[in-house]
């Protein structure tokens, strides 16, 4: 494409073209970027002045040493920089110099972008909600706000001076809830819906006698314990990727087994032996999912849209082979119950490496995808590796988020496809497109520039239709996180997520420039309508921004490196060393410089495995930024949230995509003591977050690529510092009243119209504003005292669950109540609230006519939080149970002691005088 000297735009992939003199058309005469007027012209008029403007090019390194230079311009690494110029050269993949000779752009883009009779039809659009649907949403929302502004000036102006104390404390608990409210309600300010169009992505990619150009994807599965996550669960989320309709040679499977288990080792031999037969059934016949348990499990009928007159016959005889590997599975299985004395050895007599799950060796087993792994037609499979990190004691491991980044590491050097996907392994793809629908947004020119990653939501299987606990949260992944992708995008949720890998990396997005504005990485539009020329910066100005920049500034000052002079060059270099960040693997480093993915040809594949083994190394990431600021970031218990915030604030944007078959679905049923340990965990992690330097409050302001509306919608602390309080303290009239009915009405209205944009039943929407009050007052606020407990006193409390047998009714472990601390503050609650409803009656009773008239209105808020409260009560109450004993005597003892409490201060009950009663008496002769 190259010979003919004309330059190729690097939008389109036709020729640049000429201008109106006849003469070669430049659309940047600082950059000479190659841009046809055409597309210039579109970026203007879209807003996009600097997409795909002063790109950044990726070179190759051809050796990095591991040595420590000083600060100094080295000889060492000036010889370094010409051997990476040299090695460009050979390669013929030169960065753009100004108006010398034509840009270059690396073969694979060149197949990636080639024009196309559809190449103008976008891949994915946007589907703005309409008009009438989110103009009376937005309008209740400010109505609401409003309300709630009269509410807090009476609450403030009325004080109740008997039980000052309390009052003040109810009005900071309401003031405190209302901004949680505003926080969780304005990120859905602009909700959006999108579609791609896998069709478009196959035309253009995809081309009949021509290689297939889709991008290659590596898939991370990550467990622990096999006993505690079933090795055949683990195993038919791998068959399912596997299966996938992608083609295979884009396809690898890396298994994290964070726990060196023998039997999650086993296992996976025996997955690979019956993948052999389950991808060429699945492709053969369009199945769906391809995950055997759950295909076989489906209630339908089968044979619909099956036309193939040996599928019958096929089906029965895949059945059969599924039963038996179902056999030799949970022969493992129960083999593994009771480890050796001597601990376990291979088939080879060899004892396991991993028999000492706390000090072992790294350890990687390719199982498919190597030379003559073929399925039983013949055909090509695609990659499945196993992965055990490096584990010695007196290392931080880092938990998830160091076994993904581990995984990120050794990915890298084996196969280094340019995109991610992570999964737990109880996640298993339901829809064999959700792979191409992701692509449908990575891979628009228009669109996947500048998207960190792809957020699917999470389904499940094994809930009940009442989803009591709400376990399928679908107010959160169909009302939530539609609005946060009409902001920056959707949050990261730790599974069912497709990444860039480059952002993983700590990259910016192509389209930011790094570096500030009025430095030498100014956008190109700045240059192409140019103004006067401000000074050239001194070395110690460039030296010291250069410091201030995060890893980006140092891709970037690499790329742009022949716009300084020697000793500025070895200077900047030297300070933003590659293995001071990604660490001493020269094979790593070089593989990170290649945005379009692939192994370097510079290396060995014989010494792939041993550098493989050299990046899971435990020692590794010491000194570097690794869980600082690139891959998984390190520090909290909720890592995605983390992960995901940190490559907002570098400006990348993400994308969230419902197909409208769930491309995942988890496949555990949680019960209501697990459910609440779950939403812990979440609202620590928030906490942590907070209290962090990483607090979205007043982190990455410097840079100000991160939009308020998605800032508020990272600060969940609130919600995880909010319960419901039935201490309300209020003179009750008619204004309060009102007030009162005005914010009633406004939730509800709110609520009625979110259910008309975004598809959710009210059923759902109510379970989670039930579930939202159990877990307020158990897990959040158990949250918060844990919190500040760690980061005060450095207790890291735990609270644990013993385990309890389910019953083999249809979904009986979800009504299974385990012992858990968490059930303490929500029994109470409702004891109190019954207690004070019993009261409240018998005190009208006792007073007459004139006490109905507040009573109903304390009675209508206790019986708003026990209806709040009422899955949490049958689950206790239900049939399938008891309630533990400890959990009733601790909960009766606690609304006691409140009750006493609030009797003894009640500020409702008038006060008598004992000196007026003791002058009565002597009045009337007592």
């Amino acid at each position: 494409m190259m010979e003919s000297g004309v330059p190729i735009c690097h939008t389109c992939g036709e020729q640049v073209g000429q201008n109106a003199n006849g003469e070669q058309f430049v659309a940047c005469h600082e950059c000479n970027f190659p841009m046809c007027k055409s597309c210039f012209e579109y970026e203007i008029k879209e807003g996009r002045k600097d997409v795909g403007i002063h790109a950044r090019h990726i070179s190759s390194v051809s050796t990095v040493d591991s040595e420590m230079n000083d600060e100094s311009g080295n000889p060492i690494w000036k010889n370094r920089v010409e051997s990476w110029k040299d090695k460009k050269n050979k390669k013929k993949k030169h960065a753009p110099k100004p108006e010398k000779e034509p840009a270059e752009i690396p073969s694979e883009q060149q197949m990636e972008e080639k024009p196309s009779s559809d190449a103008a039809e976008p891949l994915s659009i946007v589907i703005p909600l309409s008009r009438n649907k989110l103009t009376p949403y937005r309008s209740v929302i400010i109505m609401r706000l409003i309300i709630l502004g009269l509410f807090f000036h009476y609450r403030i102006t009325n004080p109740v001076d008997s039980a000052y104390g309390l009052w003040l404390t109810s009005v900071i608990c309401e003031i405190w809830f209302a901004f949680s409210w505003v926080l969780d309600q304005f990120p859905k300010w602009c909700p959006v819906n999108r579609e791609t169009y896998i069709d478009r992505l196959s035309a253009r990619y995809e081309r009949e006698g021509e290689p297939n150009q889709l991008a290659a994807v590596d898939f991370f599965v990550s467990t622990v314990d096999p006993l505690k996550e079933p090795p055949l669960i683990t195993a038919n989320t791998v068959l399912s990727i596997l299966a996938l309709d992608y083609p295979v040679d884009k396809v690898s499977c890396y298994v994290s087994d964070d726990g060196a288990a023998m039997l999650t080792f086993e296992s996976l031999v025996e997955t690979a032996d019956f993948a052999r037969k389950w991808i060429p059934f699945c492709k053969k016949f369009s199945i769906e999912p391809r995950a055997p348990e759950f295909y076989f499990s489906q209630k339908i009928d089968y044979l619909k849209d099956k036309v193939q007159p040996s599928f019958v016959k096929e089906r029965r005889a895949m059945k059969r082979d599924y039963e038996e590997y179902k056999v030799r599975i949970n022969a493992l299985v129960a083999k593994a119950q009771k480890t050796p004395e001597e601990g376990w050895t291979m088939q080879d007599g060899t004892p396991w490496p991993g028999n000492n799950t706390r000090d072992h060796p790294g350890m990687i087993q390719v199982f498919l995808g190597n030379t003559g792994a073929r399925d039983v037609e013949g055909n090509e499979l695609p990659r499945l590796v196993y992965v055990s990190r490096e584990k010695r004691p007196g290392y931080q491991h880092h938990k998830k988020a160091g076994a993904e980044n581990a995984l990120v590491r050794v990915s890298a050097v084996l196969t280094n496809a340019p995109f991610i996907l992570n999964l737990d392994c109880d996640h298993y793809v339901n829809n064999s497109k959700a792979v191409r629908e992701a692509m449908c947004i990575l891979m628009d020119p228009q669109v996947g520039r500048d998207v960190c990653f792809v957020q699917f939501p999470q389904r499940f299987d094994g809930i009940d239709k009442s989803d009591r606990y709400a376990n399928r949260n679908v107010v959160f992944f169909d009302v939530n996180m539609k609005g946060l992708d009409g902001i920056q995008g959707p949050v990261y949720v730790g599974t069912g997520c497709v990444f860039n890998r480059q952002a993983l990396y700590g990259y910016g997005p192509p389209s930011m420039p790094s570096l500030p504005k009025n430095s030498s990485s100014s956008s190109c539009f700045s240059c192409c309508c140019p103004s006067k020329k401000k000074p050239a910066k001194d070395l110690a100005e460039v030296y010291r921004e250069a410091k201030q920049e995060d890893l980006n500034s140092a891709i970037f000052n690499l790329t742009e490196i022949d716009n300084y002079d020697e000793y500025e060059r070895s200077m900047l270099i030297s300070q933003m060393s590659f293995e001071k960040t990604f660490g001493l693997s020269s094979v790593f480093i070089e593989s990170t410089l290649m945005a379009n993915g692939g192994v370097p040809e510079s290396v060995n594949p014989s010494t792939l495995i041993k550098e493989a083994i050299h990046v899971i190394g435990c020692s590794y990431e010491e000194k570097t930024e690794w869980g600082k600021e690139i891959g998984w970031i390190y520090g909290s218990i909720t890592e995605d949230i983390l992960s995901g915030f940190k490559m907002h604030c570098r400006g990348w944007r993400s994308i969230y995509c419902m197909p409208l078959r769930p491309a995942f679905k988890g496949s555990a049923p949680i019960n209501l003591s697990d459910r609440l340990h779950q939403v812990l965990r979440w609202a620590l992690g928030s906490v942590e977050i907070f209290l962090s330097r990483h607090c979205p409050l007043w982190y990455g302001y410097g840079g100000g690529r991160l939009k308020w509306l998605q800032r508020l919608a990272y600060n969940p602390l609130f919600n995880a510092l909010t319960w419901h309080h039935t201490l309300l303290l209020i003179q009750l009239s008619n204004l309060a009243s009102m007030l009162f009915l005005g914010l009633f009405i406004s939730i509800i209205v709110t609520a009625v119209l979110e259910l008309r944009w975004s598809g959710v039943s009210i059923e759902d929407l109510w379970r989670n504003e039930q579930f939202w009050v159990i877990g307020g007052v158990s897990a959040h606020l158990f949250a918060v005292f844990q919190g500040f407990l760690k980061m005060l006193a450095g207790i890291d409390t735990n609270f644990t669950v013993t385990a309890k047998g389910a019953d083999d009714t249809e979904f009986g472990e979800l009504y299974l109540v385990k012992w858990t601390t968490l059930l303490i503050p929500p029994t109470t609650l409702i004891i109190l609230n019954i207690v004070g409803v019993v009261a409240g009656f018998s005190d009208a009773l006792n007073k007459g006519y004139e006490a109905w008239g507040p009573l109903f209105g304390k009675v209508f808020f206790a019986f708003w939080v026990i209806l709040h409260l009422y899955p949490f009560l049958k689950g206790l109450m239900g049939r399938q149970n008891r309630t533990p004993t400890i959990v009733v005597l601790w909960s009766i003892l606690l609304a006691s002691v409140f009750s006493l409490v609030w009797v003894k201060i009640n500020p409702f009950v008038s006060k008598v005088d004992s000196s007026a009663v003791a002058q009565t008496c002597i009045s009337i002769d007592c």
